[in-house]
């Protein structure tokens, strides 16, 4: 952790919708006029596409059916690890761009599905915001958790989570059904170990659960909509959040623990709104007294 340099981490598994968190935090910042570096986890990938698959063929010849990006191998975490421990101490750090499709390479030169070149996050944010796979990670030889000042966790329930990469992988990456179910199947060993255990790091984890029946994800024909959904919103520590005002801001929410509050799905963007924004400027503010 850092006052002088904040780091903001948001941490979800593929099609868990920690995309749209990054879009209302960027609605936080430019409405409070923070400046915000991003960096995105799939940056960090240890493979660009071509190079993954033939990773993955390669482990399964040798025997490892599970080799996913979920996992540490797949991944350049020393590096990302060494980019938060870097700004969190001078404002700076080594990030790169993974080029997913052609609209993101914006009509340059470098071919979707691999990696633009490593540059250096300019000086002069006001903080750093990370979204991806690994931004609370914990284990023996890693510790990200310790460099984030504020971890939000994005968690749909399992089914949710498989219906929305399954759509998402199918529209807007032209895979096959098939496909997507083995590299869901691939990845939950890792899954288990190393995503869920990062959600008692957190501070806060958003999960949307469906109201609607959610029972085969892979024969789901769309999304469940915000109006079929509730959100549960879970604090680890809750002194300090002003409930009853979160409860009189949006109706139809509710207390379900002392430290949970649950609202209706449509109301998502303006729970973050009113929780998020506070802890943003609490950051900002305390790096620009110091």
């Amino acid at each position: 952790m850092s006052i002088k340099h904040p780091i903001i981490s948001v941490t979800g598994s593929s099609g868990s919708g920690t995309t749209s968190v990054k879009m209302t935090f960027e609605q936080i910042f430019r409405r409070e006029n923070v400046q915000a570096a991003f960096i995105e986890g799939d940056a960090f990938h240890r493979y660009d596409r071509t190079g993954m698959k033939q990773a993955i063929s390669k482990a399964a010849r040798d025997g490892n059916e599970i080799f996913s990006h979920f996992g540490l191998e797949a991944n350049l975490i020393d590096e990302l690890q060494a980019t938060f421990k870097s700004y969190s101490e001078s404002g700076t750090g080594q990030t790169r761009r993974y080029i997913h499709s052609k609209a993101e390479a914006g009509g340059g030169d470098i071919p979707e599905g691999t990696f633009s070149a490593w540059e250096a996050i300019k000086p002069g944010s006001d903080l750093l915001f990370y979204e991806g796979l690994h931004g609370s990670l914990v284990t023996g030889k890693f510790d990200l958790a310790r460099y984030a000042d504020l971890k939000i966790g994005v968690v749909p329930v399992i089914n949710l989570e498989w219906i929305q990469k399954i759509h998402r992988d199918k529209a807007d990456r032209g895979y096959s059904l098939e496909a997507v179910t083995q590299t869901i199947l691939r990845r939950m060993p890792d899954y288990i170990k190393y995503i869920c255990p990062q959600f008692t790091e957190t501070d806060i984890n958003f999960q949307r659960i469906p109201t609607v029946d959610t029972s085969n994800p892979f024969i789901a024909r769309w999304i469940p909509t915000p109006d079929e959904s509730m959100v549960v919103i879970r604090f680890r520590d809750p002194r300090g959040i002003d409930f009853s005002y979160l409860l009189s801001m949006i109706h139809d929410s509710f207390m379900s623990r002392a430290n949970s509050i649950v609202i209706p799905g449509s109301k998502l963007d303006l729970g973050m709104q009113l929780i998020l924004t506070p802890l943003v400027m609490q950051l900002v503010e305390r790096k620009r007294r110091a």
